[in-house]
């Protein structure tokens, strides 16, 4: 207490002296300041502190920039090393990603094609597989044809390194950002993405692609690179590559595609699901003619054609898509070619179906369809299905050139021509009076022979006694390479007198060429017209269609079948073996029918 009473009067003190000093300051007066005011001397204090105060902090000031002058040196590389450091970290990580980088195998779907059939002049007739796709070498895609594609999608493909850095950062920041999906790739990078990895869009995958298609341009040559692109990238129209594009939008081979053509097609590699309705829609039409042009004009400026290819070049015309149906009469001639291609190859149809071969049958397409249009002009007859099989064949080869075993695939998958048991009746009697060698030897106790069978052997005697094996396949290619050529496997079937009595019974009928005809009663109709350059031989026969639990029945053929018979004979004939007549079948002489004559039932 005494203690705090001692520190009270010092202050108390204290404040007294320091009181008595400011009355005392010269040039005031008691109880003022300096100014004659009573608080003249706060203000000066305060600029006084102030003053201290800046001066310290200008001290402080110069004594870091000092410092920071003799730092900056030391600082400035702790940064570069920083970045340096950062830089190969990244480098690094970039060689090991790289080096660990392994070159997948095109996936499944990528791998898979299909086998398409043509006809005897390459006239497609339809496709068995699970893609519309066929491989073909680059040696098979013209120079302009390359060149038209590169223009259209990366006209830097045969110098860059496989990348294009730009379109992977507007890839990369439409990702991040939530953008649209961004293009602009390379070609390298497409065929990457399309054929080596899934369509999943994301940075990682971006990377793996970049990374990928910088080792495949590495270690592939830039041909390698575009054959495979070419073979894969998605065209429209349901096709995958240049063949499948070629045949669908203009009905060639990918060999036969003019300037103008490949322009096209490369053109429509963009956006092939809208581009594909060219020639239908005609504001999509008027588009890719924009885009058609620009990749032309591309194609000029950079020589791959000379400016008076340009100038010649005109918009192509566009075949109807889908361009061959499979329904109708093609099914039926796809299923026998695709049975005798996948024995002569020893595989299965399902192997054959997407081993991406080219089957080229011994079909005409033309006849085909001129036969199916007669027999659809039958008038029908009321609660009665008229079936009628036809088969076309060379003497002495066996190319079957026509074959029309039903109306529609769809309704009636089973092919009457070649599978079909029809009645044959007078029709056996040429190879019923004489001898026969096989294969025939059995034919004259068949009653019911398939179309195909007795065709065969009108055939024989067409060609002097040779029977010849009846053939739907003349060649099988893949990847441009010929795997199989048809040789007629012929023998010795009728003897000299065998042919001479066919013939005599054939050529009573009169007329100017072998015509027979024969028949079962009513039920069943033959008519047959050969000689050494094509045999048709035409069966019909009629039902009454199945009806709930009444399975079909026999029924009674129409009047008027004599003369479709001979029509389509005659049409046929004029059609493949041309004669002194012509094409027309109203000049053919129509023959009585045999059966008339032979037999009554």
């Amino acid at each position: 207490m005494r203690a705090g009473r001692k520190v009270g009067a010092r202050a108390a003190g204290a404040k007294a002296g320091e009181q008595a000093a400011a009355a005392q300051a010269p040039g005031g007066t008691p109880g003022t300041g300096g100014n004659g005011t009573g608080t003249g001397g706060a203000p000066l204090r305060r600029r006084a502190l102030h003053r201290r105060v800046l001066a310290r902090l200008a001290r402080h000031l110069r004594a870091r920039r000092i410092r920071a002058r003799r730092t900056r040196g030391r600082r400035l590389r702790r940064v570069l090393v920083a970045l340096l450091v950062v830089l190969l970290t990244l480098v690094g990580a970039a060689v090991v990603a790289y080096k660990m980088t392994i070159i997948p195998e095109p996936h499944p779907e990528t791998a898979m094609q299909s086998t398409v059939f043509v006809d005897a002049h390459g006239d497609y007739l339809g496709r068995r597989g699970p893609v519309d796709r066929q491989e073909v070498p680059l040696s098979q895609v013209p120079r302009h044809v390359q060149e038209a594609v590169i223009a259209a999608e990366n006209r830097s493909f045969r110098t860059d390194n496989g990348i294009s850095p730009s379109a992977i950062a507007r890839a990369a920041w439409s990702t991040v950002s939530g953008g649209g999906r961004q293009g602009g790739s390379t070609i390298t990078q497409q065929y990457v993405k399309n054929a080596l990895l899934s369509p999943q869009q994301s940075l990682s995958r971006k990377a793996r692609e970049a990374l990928i298609a910088i080792k495949l341009d590495r270690t592939r040559s830039k041909d390698e690179i575009l054959e495979g692109y070419l073979n894969t990238v998605y065209f429209g129209r349901g096709a995958a590559g240049i063949q499948a594009a070629a045949r669908n939008y203009f009905g060639v081979d990918a060999k036969d595609l003019t300037v103008s053509q490949g322009a096209a097609l490369a053109a429509i590699v963009n956006i092939p699901s809208y581009y594909e309705k060219a020639g239908s829609d005609a504001k999509v039409t008027a588009k890719l003619t924009d885009r058609w042009e620009w990749v032309l004009d591309a194609m000029a400026d950079s020589g791959a054609i000379t400016p008076g290819q340009r100038t010649a070049a005109r918009f192509p015309a566009f075949r109807f898509y889908p361009p061959g149906d499979t329904d109708g009469q093609r099914q039926y001639l796809i299923d026998a070619a695709a049975a005798e291609a996948a024995d002569r190859l020893g595989i299965t149809q399902d192997e054959l179906a997407r081993g991406g071969y080219t089957v080229r049958t011994t079909f005409d397409l033309t006849a085909q369809d001129a036969t199916a249009e007669l027999v659809a002009d039958q008038p029908a007859e009321k609660d009665t299905q008229l079936h009628t099989a036809v088969v076309a064949l060379v003497p002495g080869d066996g190319a079957v050139r026509v074959l029309y075993g039903g109306a529609d695939y769809a309704r009636q998958p089973f092919n009457d021509a070649l599978h079909g048991a029809v009645e044959a009746g007078t029709a056996l009697l040429p190879f019923t009076v004489t001898k026969l060698g096989p294969p025939l030897t059995t034919l004259g106790k068949s009653a019911a022979p398939t179309p195909l069978r007795l065709a065969a052997a009108y055939a024989t005697a067409a060609a002097n006694g040779t029977y010849a094996q009846p053939y739907t396949v003349q060649k099988i290619t893949r990847g441009g390479r010929t795997v199989y050529t048809a040789h007629p496997d012929t023998r010795t079937a009728m003897d000299r007198r065998a042919v001479d009595v066919a013939n005599k019974l054939v050529y009573s009928e009169g007329g100017p060429l072998p015509t027979f005809t024969g028949s079962a009663g009513t039920r069943t109709l033959w008519h047959t017209t050969y000689d050494e350059r094509l045999a048709v031989t035409v069966a019909l026969f009629a039902q009454h269609p199945a009806h709930g639990k009444h399975p079909a029945r026999t029924a009674q053929l129409p009047a008027t079948v004599s003369d479709l018979a001979s029509r389509v004979t005659a049409d046929v004939r004029g059609r493949l073996a041309p004669s002194s007549w012509g094409k027309s079948w109203e000049n053919v002489p129509v023959p009585a029918p045999t059966a008339t004559k032979l037999s009554g039932g």
